[in-house]
């Protein structure tokens, strides 16, 4: 008789015989392949359709029927006794409807609120006739890696490789959750020379980014119900990590010298003073000592973001809000993204003496061991040596260069339309559309056609909604800059 099973496809995967042959027949009764009644070989037939022993076969039959699959009936042959139970089809079962805690509820309908109302880029639909090789992006927020020293990064991960046996014997003693010691040890001493910023090493935590550090602190700061203040416009990664924590967001407006405050009845407060995200604003001094005020009357906790601190291309470095803190009201947050390639997720928080115990087990919670420890390691060395800050002073060289080509481009080009943020520093450009909200959608849908993409944010004002755009230039050679910058004004020009 004719009969198939998947025997061979079970056989390829170093199954046994009898397991192979097993598998293919029970897999086939469950599937609906083999029904409730059909006949099966005798033992005979199926060992040499299959080049295996009788026996074998004996043994795969006997197991089937002892589990209810097949019967034996004298003198009539071997049948399929399973009966498959068609209303578990699931073509035909409805979805199993999982019941979501709270913080579940608000993860989903944040994400589909963000969906639907933030458009992050103006990035290209998927019927765009512009071929994606010739797409210029500015939304790309990456560093310029073809001047990335691989050689001498390999070489600190490939020492780490070589040395990780007895890492693994001093490991569980040496290394808690909150990073290997050694790179504590380099941060800090990174931040007291670059940023001047005291720190004990066992009040730095490593981070998967700083996102997992933003996510952390909202949960263990903020209670369902609490106010937190963010910028606005902020990094989108933060209004999610307090809307899932169930705290109330307040978003606070900037006015051209960063955040203006407020005496707001809030638990916590996200600020970038260095240098605002996305706009680039610097807080003043006053502003700053300001918001240690506010937190210290109000029982607050500020956390600092030190975003795009490590490049600066005239001037002095601009001191971090966590150097006028004396009664640790301010966290601080670095990360090193976009100093080492991308698939290198590392940030760090420093954190006041009273939290760092309380996050370091917060921590533990969903990272036991230390992420991405031989990297840490490696940067440790990377960093001790010097490696590290020569890099930083190669790129800021390179940056700058191209920091001031994309500025000429823009003002030459685009300034009628534009107000660009003054700054010196960073790795973006960022600037206020002039025009209403119809003549920028306009503009949008016009750059899009071109074939440049760009980030977007939109901030609510007395006199209605403005957007803004910024210009991530790192990753870019200067012709594609200079091909960007047409591009926009193209798109201007084409929607007017």
């Amino acid at each position: 008789m004719q009969f198939h099973v998947a025997y061979s496809s079970y056989l390829n995967r170093k199954y046994t015989k009898m397991k192979a042959l097993y598998h293919a027949i029970r897999d086939a009764i469950h599937e609906g392949n083999l029904i409730h009644g059909e006949k099966l070989p005798s033992t005979r037939e199926l060992a040499a359709t299959y080049q295996i022993s009788r026996g074998t076969v004996n043994q795969v039959y006997d197991t089937l029927t002892s589990q209810g699959y097949i019967q034996s009936e004298h003198g009539r042959g071997t049948f399929v006794a399973y009966q498959l139970d068609l209303s578990n089809d699931s073509s035909t079962v409805k979805a199993c409807n999982h019941h979501l805690s709270a913080w579940g509820n608000r993860i989903q309908q944040f994400e589909q609120q963000t969906t639907q109302r933030n458009a992050q880029t103006n990035a290209p639909t998927h019927d765009s006739r512009m071929d994606r090789n010739e797409v210029i992006d500015f939304s790309k927020y990456q560093p310029d890696l073809s001047k990335f020293p691989y050689d001498e990064w390999n070489n600190r991960l490939y020492a780490e490789i070589r040395q990780r046996e007895h890492h693994l014997e001093t490991t569980s003693a040496m290394v808690s959750s909150t990073g290997d010691p050694r790179l504590r040890e380099a941060i800090a001493a990174y931040l007291r020379r670059m940023r001047g910023i005291q720190v004990d090493p066992d009040h730095i935590a490593v981070t998967a980014g700083s996102m997992q550090a933003i996510a952390l602190l909202t949960q263990l700061l903020a209670d369902p119900g609490d106010h937190v203040v963010t910028e606005s416009p902020c990094y989108v990664g933060i209004s999610k990590a307090i809307l899932a924590a169930g705290a109330q967001l307040i978003e606070a407006n900037l006015d051209g010298q960063g955040v203006v405050p407020q005496d707001w009845e809030a638990r916590m407060l996200f600020v970038t003073p260095s240098r605002q995200f996305p706009t680039g604003e610097m807080l003043s001094l006053e502003r700053r000592q300001t918001l240690l005020d506010w937190a210290h009357r109000h029982d607050a906790m500020i956390v600092e973001d030190d975003y795009d601190s490590e490049f600066r291309y005239r001037g002095m470095h601009v001191e971090p809000l966590k150097t006028l803190d004396k009664a640790g009201r301010v966290i601080y947050l670095g990360s090193f993204t976009k100093t080492l390639p991308f698939e290198v997720r590392l940030g760090f928080v420093v954190l006041p003496p009273t939290l760092a115990d309380t996050f370091r087990k917060a921590q533990a919670l969903y990272e036991p061991r230390p992420v991405n420890l031989i990297e840490q390691r490696a940067l440790a060395a990377f960093m001790t040596s010097g490696q590290y800050e020569r890099h930083l002073r190669r790129m800021n060289r390179l940056y700058s260069r191209k920091f001031d080509l994309l500025l000429k481009l823009l003002n030459k080009q685009l300034s009628t339309w534009f107000d660009w943020v003054e700054n010196e520093a960073g790795l973006h450009v960022f600037g206020w559309w002039r025009g209403n909200v119809s003549t920028y959608e306009a503009f949008r849908a016009s750059a899009k056609s071109q074939g440049v993409v760009y980030s977007e944010v939109s901030s609510s004002t007395s006199v209605g909604t403005k957007y803004g755009i910024y210009l991530s230039f790192a990753h870019l050679s200067d012709e594609q800059l200079q091909e960007g910058v047409s591009r926009l004004k193209n798109a201007v020009t084409a929607s007017l």
